[in-house]
C-alpha cells in the first residue's frame, strides 16, 4: 500500500493574498498598495532573495514580461510527463473496474491532452524546440514517471489490481509534477510570463486535488 500525507506534498512557494482595500486600509505588505488597488499576488524569490509583490495594475502588464530558460525547461519537461499520463489513462478505458477510476481517467485524459497542445503551441510561438534536448536519456528518471517495467505491469493488471496500480502510479506521477512546479517557482526570475505563471499555478492546484481524490479511492479499497 502506498499512503501519502497530502499536507507535505503541496510545496508550491506561491501565496495569493486577497486584501479588502478601503481609503483607510493598509495592505499587509512591505510595499504599500494604492487605495482600491484590489488583490495582490506575492511571488517569493529564490532562497535568500526577496520576493516580489504584484498589484492588480501591475498584473495587467505581466503579458509583456519575457520568459526565461527555466520557463522553457518547465514546458518541455511537462509535455512528456503529460504524455505518459495519457498512456496510463488509455489503459483505464480498457481495464478499469471501478467507475470512479474510469471517470477520473477520462477527466485526466481531456485536461492533459489540452495542456499538451497549449504547451507545444507556447514553445513553437517562441521558436523553442518542443522536445527537451536529451529528454530521451532522462525520460524515465525522476519527475514521478513510471519506468517501462512499471508501465508493462500496469498494462498486464486486471480488475481491482489494475485500479490499485493505476491510482498508486498516478499519485506518484502527480507528485512529480508538483515537484516540477516547486522547482520552477524557486528559480529566480522564472514564471513571471503570464501563461507560464497561470499554467503552473493550475497544475499545482488541480493535481493536488486529484491526489486527494485518488488517495480517498485507495482508502476505500482498503489499501
Amino acid at each position: 500500500m502506498i499512503t501519502f500525507d497530502i499536507r507535505t506534498t503541496s510545496t508550491l512557494a506561491l501565496t495569493v493574498a486577497t486584501v479588502a482595500c478601503s481609503s483607510s486600509g493598509t495592505a499587509p505588505s512591505s510595499v504599500a498598495a494604492p487605495a482600491g488597488d484590489g488583490p495582490r499576488i506575492v511571488q517569493p524569490g529564490a532562497p535568500g532573495q526577496a520576493g516580489r509583490t504584484f498589484s492588480a495594475s501591475e498584473l495587467e502588464q505581466v503579458e509583456g514580461v519575457s520568459y526565461t530558460a527555466a520557463d522553457v525547461r518547465f514546458m518541455q519537461g511537462m509535455i512528456p510527463h503529460h504524455q505518459q499520463a495519457l498512456e496510463m489513462t488509455a489503459l483505464v478505458r480498457q481495464h478499469a473496474t471501478t467507475e470512479a477510476v474510469r471517470q477520473m481517467g477520462l477527466r485526466m485524459e481531456i485536461s492533459q491532452r489540452d495542456e499538451i497542445a497549449m504547451m507545444s503551441s507556447w514553445l513553437r510561438e517562441r521558436g523553442e524546440p518542443v522536445a527537451m534536448p536529451g529528454m530521451g536519456a532522462m525520460h524515465h528518471q525522476g519527475m514521478g514517471m513510471l519506468s517501462p517495467q512499471e508501465m508493462e505491469q500496469l498494462a498486464d493488471a486486471r480488475g481491482m489490481e489494475f485500479d490499485r496500480l493505476f491510482l498508486e502510479g498516478m499519485i506518484r506521477h502527480h507528485l512529480g509534477a508538483l515537484d516540477m512546479v516547486t522547482t520552477l517557482f524557486n528559480t529566480s526570475g522564472a514564471a513571471q510570463e503570464s501563461t507560464v505563471f497561470k499554467f503552473a499555478e493550475e497544475v499545482d492546484a488541480d493535481q493536488l486535488m486529484e491526489i486527494e481524490r485518488m488517495q480517498a479511492l485507495l482508502d476505500q479499497m482498503g489499501r
